[in-house]
C-alpha cells in the first residue's frame, strides 16, 4: 500500500470520526434568560427637581419593549394630551417620553410603568419601575395605601384607577364627571394600591373601573367607589383606605319607543322601571285598553294596547317620581303578534317548584276545564292554576311524588291572551327525581348585628340559585339542591326591601354590604351539610 492510499484511508476515518462526534450532541444557547432588564441611567436623572425638559430618556442594559402600555403605564397627575411614549412595537435600549403640553408648576410627577417594561428576547418584566421628577425645587413624598373590593361580586376587577381630587375652593362632587384628578394610580392586577409622591392637603379619594381610561366618571359604563370622608395629608398617611366598587343605578329615563308589531311598543329605559308610568296622550277609541309588562332579560317595557286604530303618530307621557317626558313616535299598521307559550321546564321539575307557563303576550284568562294533568299511568292529578300578571306566567300547583312522569295537555282555547289569541293543542311532558338525588344545606349565621339579611346560594357565575330572607336568629334551610358547588353570601338588607341596593356617589351612599363565605359549598346528593358562617365586622 503506497503513501497516497494510506493518507486517503486516514482522511476517510477522520471524516467519519468528526461526523460521529457531531451526532452525539448539539450546540445549545445555554440556560434560559430569566433576568429582567436593568435600569442604567435616565436623562434627566430619576428624581430630578426643577425639571424643565420636553423629553425624558430612560436607558437599560439590553433591548426592551413595552407590553400593554395603555393599561400598565400610569402618569400622575394625569396629562392632557398624554405624552408620547416609545418604543411601541419595536425594541430599543431606551424608553423615550415626549411631553406635548406644558407641565404644571411646582408639581411632583410620577410615571409608573407597572409591568410594561420587558426584555425583547424572553419577555422578562422589570416590575414596577417608576420615574419621578418635580417642576419645583423639591419632591413631594407623602403616600397613602389601601385595598379594593367589589360591592357585590366575590372578587374585584383588575386595573382599577385610584384617584385623588384636591378639595379646595373649586371642589364639588360633580368634578369627578368633568375633570381629571390631581393624582392617579392603578391597582394593576392586584387588590391593593399605593399612591406616592403626594403633597400635603385635603383630598377626596375615588376608585374607578375606568372603561374609557379618561380618568372621569361615566356612570353608563364605569364602576365607582369612594371613601366616606375627606382625607387629610400628612395626618392620614398611616391609615389603610378600603374602597368598594359599585355600578350606580342610572337616573330613570325612557328612550324613544319603537313600534314592534301591530299592538306593541317597546320602551327602552335607563335606571329603575319600578313605578314607571306610561300614558298615551293621543285620543283613543272608547274601548281602548293597555297592559305593560317588563322584559325579564333587558331594560325594556312592552306597551300592549287594543284595539288598533288609525293615526300617523302617537304621543306618550312617561313619568317616574320627579321625571316626566312627552315622547312622539310614528304609528302604522303592522303584523299582529301570535301567542307563544313556554314551559318553565322541559325535562325535570324540582319537587319543591310549581310548573309554570310563560307567554310573550299579556295573559288574560285560563280555562282549567280544557287542561288535564296525568301521571304515567294516566291517573288524573288534581291541580290549581293562577295567572301572575306581573311575571306574565300561569302557575300550576299540584302534589308531586318522587320519580313520577307527568303529562299536561292544553286543549284549544285553554289560554287566552290580551289580544284575544288562544292556544292550539299543546302537550308538556316532565318528570320528578328521587328526593335522594338532592342535597340539603343548613346555614347558621353568627355575629349578625342587624336583621333582616338575605342569604343566597349562587353558582360560579354568581347567579342566584336560591335565597331566603332571615329576620331573626334561626337555622336557614336550603333543600332540594342539585349536587353542585355553590357560593354562600349574605346581603345586609339595610332598607328591608328584599334586594341588594347599590350606592350613589352624589348622595354619599355606599352599596349595601355583602359578605361571602370564604370557601365553596360542595353539595352532594342524599347529603345534609351543616354550615356555620361567622360574619366579620366590616372595616372602614
Amino acid at each position: 500500500m503506497n503513501n497516497k492510499s494510506i493518507h486517503f484511508i486516514i482522511t476517510i476515518i477522520a471524516v467519519f470520526f468528526i461526523f460521529g462526534c457531531a451526532k452525539k450532541g448539539s450546540i445549545t444557547g445555554g440556560e434560559k434568560d430569566i433576568i429582567p432588564p436593568k435600569f442604567i441611567k435616565a436623562l434627566p436623572p430619576n428624581y430630578s427637581t426643577n425639571f424643565n425638559r420636553k423629553e425624558i430618556r430612560i436607558y437599560f442594559d439590553e433591548y426592551v419593549k413595552l407590553k400593554d402600555p395603555q393599561k400598565q403605564i400610569v402618569i400622575s397627575p394625569p396629562m392632557d394630551p398624554k405624552p408620547i411614549i416609545s418604543p411601541l412595537g419595536n425594541a430599543s435600549k431606551y424608553i423615550k417620553i415626549q411631553f406635548k403640553d406644558t407641565l404644571l408648576e411646582n408639581t411632583t410627577y410620577s410615571i409608573s410603568f407597572g409591568e410594561s417594561i420587558e426584555d425583547n428576547n424572553e419577555g422578562n418584566p422589570l416590575s414596577f419601575f417608576k420615574y419621578v421628577f418635580s417642576t419645583g425645587n423639591y419632591l413631594d413624598s407623602l403616600s397613602i395605601k389601601g385595598g379594593i373590593a367589589d360591592g357585590l361580586k366575590k372578587d374585584p376587577e383588575s386595573f382599577v384607577s385610584i384617584a385623588l381630587y384636591e378639595v379646595d375652593e373649586d371642589y364639588t362632587d360633580s368634578i369627578v364627571y368633568k375633570k381629571t384628578p390631581r393624582y392617579i394610580g392603578n391597582t394593576l392586577d392586584s387588590t391593593h394600591f399605593t399612591l406616592d409622591n403626594l403633597k400635603a392637603g385635603q383630598y377626596q379619594l375615588i376608585a374607578l373601573k375606568d372603561v374609557a381610561t379618561n380618568y372621569t366618571f361615566e356612570p353608563k359604563q364605569d364602576k365607582i367607589g369612594f371613601y366616606n370622608e375627606y382625607i387629610n395629608l400628612p395626618a392620614d398617611t398611616s391609615k389603610v383606605f378600603n374602597l368598594k366598587l359599585f355600578k350606580e343605578k342610572l337616573a330613570t329615563k325612557a328612550l324613544k319607543p319603537k313600534q314592534a308589531s301591530k299592538n306593541r311598543f317597546i320602551f327602552g329605559y335607563e335606571g329603575d322601571a319600578k313605578n314607571m308610568n306610561i300614558k298615551l296622550l293621543t285620543e283613543t277609541p272608547s274601548d281602548f285598553k293597555y297592559r305593560i309588562i317588563k322584559d325579564k332579560n333587558k331594560d325594556s317595557l312592552y306597551y300592549w294596547f287594543k284595539p288598533f286604530f288609525e293615526k300617523d303618530s302617537l304621543t306618550f307621557e312617561v313619568s317616574h317620581n320627579d321625571y316626566k317626558e312627552e315622547i312622539i313616535t310614528r304609528f302604522k299598521d303592522q303584523k299582529k303578534d301570535s301567542l307563544i307559550l313556554k314551559p318553565s321546564v322541559t325535562r325535570e321539575l324540582p319537587l319543591n317548584k310549581d310548573f309554570r307557563i310563560s307567554a310573550n303576550i299579556p295573559l288574560e284568562s285560563i280555562n282549567n276545564d280544557l287542561i288535564t294533568l296525568v301521571d304515567k299511568d294516566t291517573v288524573a292529578i288534581p291541580f290549581t292554576s293562577k295567572v301572575d300578571m306581573i311575571e306574565n306566567e300561569i302557575i300550576f300547583s299540584f302534589e308531586k311524588a318522587e320519580t313520577k312522569a307527568y303529562n299536561m295537555q292544553l286543549l284549544p282555547e285553554a289560554i287566552t291572551d290580551f289580544l284575544g289569541n288562544t292556544n292550539d293543542t299543546i302537550n308538556y311532558t316532565f318528570r320528578t327525581k328521587k328526593l335522594a338525588d338532592y342535597g340539603k344545606v343548613f346555614v347558621t349565621l353568627t355575629n349578625v348585628k342587624e336583621y333582616p339579611v338575605i342569604v343566597q346560594l349562587t353558582n360560579d357565575k354568581l347567579e342566584v340559585i336560591t335565597e331566603k330572607i332571615s329576620r331573626k336568629d334561626e337555622i336557614i334551610t336550603f333543600d332540594h339542591l342539585n349536587p353542585a358547588k355553590y357560593n354562600l353570601r349574605v346581603i345586609f338588607d339595610t332598607n328591608n326591601n328584599g334586594v341588594w341596593d347599590t350606592g350613589s356617589f352624589l348622595n354619599h351612599k355606599q352599596p349595601e354590604r355583602v359578605s361571602y363565605y370564604p370557601s365553596i359549598i360542595d353539595v352532594r346528593a342524599n347529603w345534609e351539610l351543616k354550615q356555620n358562617f361567622t360574619l366579620i365586622d366590616e372595616i372602614d
